[in-house]
């Protein structure tokens, strides 16, 4: 056993973490192990070199989050054991591997996009397109896929509002999107479609140049032609955020609605008090695991001692916001979806500079399908065993593949 030199612990030996898919909306028994003993311990993933330290409590995942002394930017160009063989942003241009100042700078950029005008200009756009996906399933009648018929197109068609496709453009883009949006593809097919979507969006920042708007894609055009940010970086931004407002709200919202059909007194209480739908849907955020494994590590830059480690300078760190929001020192009996819950404070979209920009646009999102679906379908109800559908597998996103329903 080998000790700490500073402390005199004992120093964890890097336990291996094969980050399997698990069913359903189980979570993950290596985090819950971790968690309930050695809160900050060592982890060796499936791909790269060396090990890293995991850090898995709620106060910890903040503290190390928002401390400058851990950063993201000293990953770049460094091989780090990790969950893939490869990196799942890219790390040449945009937000996910730079630090403050640039990162601020960046951000300040995007955020023009996410103001409160523009999220009141995307409301009724995104409730209009809810009510036609939802009555264009309800011709096809029952039973049906829910995601293939909203929760897939609805937020594809949401974020191509914030870019500034044209009116109905969003269809063509959502005819490609589960590949290109699908990071963990790596096929020939995959790669053409993510290799669409970028000529896609380079194309519609082109045309923003030309013509401005006050969209998404014309403050990063304009933003590039004045020489705040490079064009790499308008596109590596713009296309970030079609990612997350893809990709990720479509499994997520995947996820609460399996979550609420899987309860059902939760999902009768929602119809008989819809004013508790905000406290339900971060209630939902909390308890739905929303990824496999960690995102993106930092770097340590200097020595800082973590639940009774100390994390030294070059140390890799992983948070895990899975486990944080499952924190019980936080949230009393955190397995249990509880909409009476007092505290709903959780990590889903972050925390300190890395916060998410869309978090508002994902909330309102949320509110928006699981209203229009209780008020359009009051019988709404699994149309096969919970334990018989189908969970996407092998990537970093959590959530259904398939939702057949009934009503």
């Amino acid at each position: 056993m080998t000790f700490d030199s500073t402390t005199g612990a004992p120093a964890p030996q890097a336990r291996f973490w094969p980050v399997d898919d698990l069913p359903a909306l189980n979570p993950d028994p290596f985090l819950d192990e971790v968690l309930s003993g050695e809160s900050v311990t060592r982890i060796k993933l499936p791909h790269g070199s060396g090990h890293a330290w995991l850090v898995t409590r709620y106060e910890d995942v903040r503290f190390v989050t928002s401390d400058p002394r851990f950063v993201r930017e000293h990953v770049v160009g460094r091989s780090v054991t990790s969950m893939f063989p490869a990196p799942v942003a890219s790390q040449t241009a945009g937000l996910q591997y730079i630090d403050p100042p640039r990162h601020t700078h960046l951000r300040k950029v995007v955020a023009r996009a996410f103001t409160t005008k523009g999220m009141e200009r995307l409301r009724p756009v995104a409730e209009h397109t809810a009510a036609e996906l939802i009555e264009g399933m309800r011709r096809a009648g029952a039973p049906a896929d829910l995601m293939e018929h909203l929760l897939g197109p609805f937020p594809i068609a949401v974020v191509c509002s914030l870019l500034g496709t044209e009116e109905g453009d969003w269809r063509q883009w959502a005819a490609t999107a589960e590949e290109a949006l699908s990071v963990a593809g790596d096929t020939e097919r995959s790669k053409a479609a993510r290799e669409v979507t970028r000529q896609r969006i380079t194309e519609l920042l082109g045309n923003r140049r030309d013509a401005p708007r006050d969209d998404l894609a014309g403050v990063l055009a304009q933003a590039a032609a004045t020489g705040e940010i490079t064009d790499a970086e308008a596109v590596s931004l713009a296309t970030a955020v079609y990612v997350s407002g893809g990709h990720a709200v479509r499994n997520n919202s995947g996820s609460m609605m399996y979550a609420l059909l899987t309860h059902p007194e939760h999902l009768n209480r929602l119809r008989r008090e819809p004013e508790l739908l905000p406290r339900a849907v971060e209630e939902l955020f909390r308890f739905v695991p929303h990824r496999n494994g960690v995102g993106i590590p930092r770097i340590a830059t200097e020595d800082v001692e973590i639940g009774g480690h100390v994390i030294r300078t070059g140390d890799v760190v992983y948070n895990s916001y899975l486990s944080a929001n499952r924190d019980p020192n936080v949230f009393p009996d955190p397995d249990t979806l509880d909409f009476d819950r007092e505290n709903v404070a959780h990590l889903s979209f972050g925390h300190g500079p890395h916060y998410c920009l869309a978090a508002t646009m994902a909330r309102m999102e949320a509110e928006i399908v699981i209203r229009f679906v209780l008020d359009r379908f009051p019988r709404l109800q699994l149309a096969i065993p919970a334990a018989e559908v189908e969970f996407l597998r092998k990537g970093p996103i959590r959530g259904p593949r398939t939702l057949p329903v009934a009503w």
